[in-house]
């Protein structure tokens, strides 16, 4: 079969390929009994004049909170925006029973404020050459039934 299959790059981004792609990876989990979630979860934050100054994009993924994005504008920076966007999504997952929360970031971007937030890196990709470590971090919430 393999050699009537051609591999394409996808010029731009094709909702309908990442769709379909999405689909066959749900499908596949559900057939072993462990269904995706989907639920998606957009925060904002926004100034006085209802600025957007930042904003928090996530899902729940297999009882998981995943922080897929979270960000601050510059001139937000240092106001407790960052820290109040986390501590709202770690709410909402603690509501809905997930059992924790875990998001990624480079070494050069925020892995100490995810430290200060009571986080703890549970992984990163080596360091070679000149490209930059990716480090994973996780929080476990105590209803989770976890012995970590």
């Amino acid at each position: 079969m393999s050699d009537t299959i051609e591999i394409l790059l996808v010029d731009g981004d094709d909702e309908t390929v990442a769709q379909a792609v999405d689909a066959m990876l749900d499908e596949a989990a559900a057939v072993l009994g462990h269904p995706f979630e989907g639920k998606k979860v957009q925060l904002s934050a926004r100034d006085a004049e209802g600025n957007l100054v930042g904003g928090l994009i996530g899902a729940h993924l297999q009882r998981w909170f995943f922080v897929k994005l979270l960000a601050v504008s510059p001139e937000a920076r240092g106001g407790g925006i960052g820290a109040n966007l986390l501590a709202r999504a770690e709410h909402m997952a603690r509501e809905e029973g997930l059992v924790g929360i875990y998001l990624d970031t480079f070494e050069f971007q925020a892995p100490r404020f995810y430290q200060r937030q009571g986080y703890r890196e549970i992984g990163r990709l080596p360091k070679l050459g000149n490209a930059q470590q990716r480090i994973w971090f996780a929080k476990e919430f105590n209803n989770s039934g976890s012995t970590t």
